[in-house]
């Protein structure tokens, strides 16, 4: 990073960030910002110096620039600290040729191969596999009158969901989830047990593309899972290296799992906190009109979505995003949560209103990093919420919000539990 001296501000310091109590709460300092600094220069806290876009305007213009690169090679950082901007542990496993960090013409062959899996076509026929996992995890708890929703719900539903649709075994993906576990619950803290999990993830991965290469039939079954399908792609001469389709095997995971957890956990804990709106969605579940429920779920994206930063990217060049002149090799990650909260381009964006038509929130990116799994995480959060809502009807916090803490990290935004009570089923 360029050294620039940051002269005082004249509205005063900016707001302390990355705090426990700017984890409970980052609006009112993404405000500050947007209004006051809305391309801000801060030290994170890996020690790693970036730029933060705040405003929705920049945040769409910068998601879409293709100065801005996805790859580390262009972070001006010297190579020892180049492990301190992406997933712990991806750099030693081998694990960095993913989506997440790489730019066109890569990301174009290596998308292409994958974005089968995902059309909605492909989604539509996961749809009973999504209600079958949501329905078997609700009945584990359903008799017990309360719950942890993250622990018993929100986390087991995307991760066996997308253990499915990648082909691992259903004995193994119990292994899986630990792993993930792990990968969570460290994020903000050491690195060392997330990069553990990571390299035992990577081994897993190898041997089952080694194990299903060896078992593939000729021709493509209906629905083939997603590793066969990359290895059939590959040995059809698309050239992707096994440690591509291991990365993309984990990106996919990685991806895929964490985004819906807190989807699902920071969906369901505004509903609670938002009574008059919960009422509303349930009405209308139970006249049969799920209008409500897709337009809710985008709402529930937008309000407090579960990426807060998009992922990072690097200036291949000098580069003026809102005004600010940002150097070649400097980081800048793109505050979704703020941006999805201007209102420059959303009417009260404080308030939740599941009913918002006009919601082009950012919560799945924008631009060729668009995320893949889009349809995915929309089938999984409202077929998780809508059979929450029908069949525990008095859902509700079984604790003070205030008692809620908040998963520190940088990139993702998910509440550590979510204890609920509800009338048990069987009474």
């Amino acid at each position: 990073m360029h050294d620039q001296p940051t002269p005082p501000h004249p509205h005063g310091p900016a707001p302390e960030l990355f705090t426990w109590e700017f984890a409970a709460d980052p609006y009112p300092a993404y405000a500050w910002l947007r209004e006051h600094a809305p391309v801000h220069r801060t030290r994170l806290p890996s020690g790693v110096e970036a730029w933060l876009v705040t405003r929705y305007a920049d945040a769409r213009q910068t998601l879409a620039d293709p100065r801005l690169s996805k790859n580390p090679a262009h972070h001006d950082e010297p190579a020892h600290a180049k492990g301190r901007t992406g997933i712990p542990g991806e750099r030693q496993a081998e694990l960095m040729t993913h989506l997440l960090n790489i730019d066109p013409p890569d990301h174009t062959r290596l998308r292409r191969l994958v974005s089968k899996a995902f059309t909605p076509r492909r989604v539509a026929e996961f749809a009973p596999r999504v209600q079958e996992l949501t329905d078997g995890l609700i009945d584990r708890f359903a008799d017990r009158g309360s719950a942890d929703l993250i622990h018993d719900f929100a986390f087991p539903l995307p991760i066996h969901a997308i253990c499915d649709l990648l082909g691992v075994p259903r004995e193994d993906q119990d292994d899986f989830r630990d792993w993930a576990g792990m990968m969570i619950r460290h994020q903000g803290g050491p690195r060392g047990g997330v990069a553990r999990s990571v390299k035992k993830m990577r081994g897993y991965l190898a041997e089952l593309i080694h194990r299903k290469r060896a078992e593939l039939p000729t021709e493509p079954a209906p629905g083939e899972d997603l590793i066969s399908g990359l290895i059939r792609a590959s040995d059809h001469g698309e050239h992707l290296t096994e440690n591509e389709a291991a990365a993309m095997a984990f990106i996919l995971l990685f991806a895929g799992f964490e985004t819906t957890v807190n989807l699902i956990g920071n969906g369901t804990y505004a509903l609670l906190t938002h009574p008059g709106q919960l009422d509303r969605l349930q009405r209308a579940l139970a006249a049969g009109d799920h209008g409500l429920l897709e337009t809710g779920v985008e709402e529930l994206l937008r309000y407090d979505g579960p990426v807060e930063l998009a992922t990072w990217r690097f200036a291949t060049e000098p580069v003026t995003i809102g005004g600010q002149r940002i150097a070649a090799g400097d980081p800048v990650l793109v505050v979704l949560a703020a941006a999805d909260r201007d209102p420059e381009r959303f009417g009260d964006p404080d308030v939740l209103d599941l009913g918002r038509r006009d919601n082009q929130h950012l919560g799945y990116g924008h631009g060729i990093h668009y995320c893949l799994g889009a349809p995915l995480a929309r089938l999984e959060g409202q077929t998780a919420l809508a059979t929450l809502l029908t069949r525990l009807p008095d859902l509700a916090l079984a604790v003070d919000p205030a008692e809620l803490r908040w998963r520190g990290g940088l990139i993702m935004r998910g509440l550590r539990t979510l204890p609920v009570e509800f009338t048990p089923a069987s009474t």
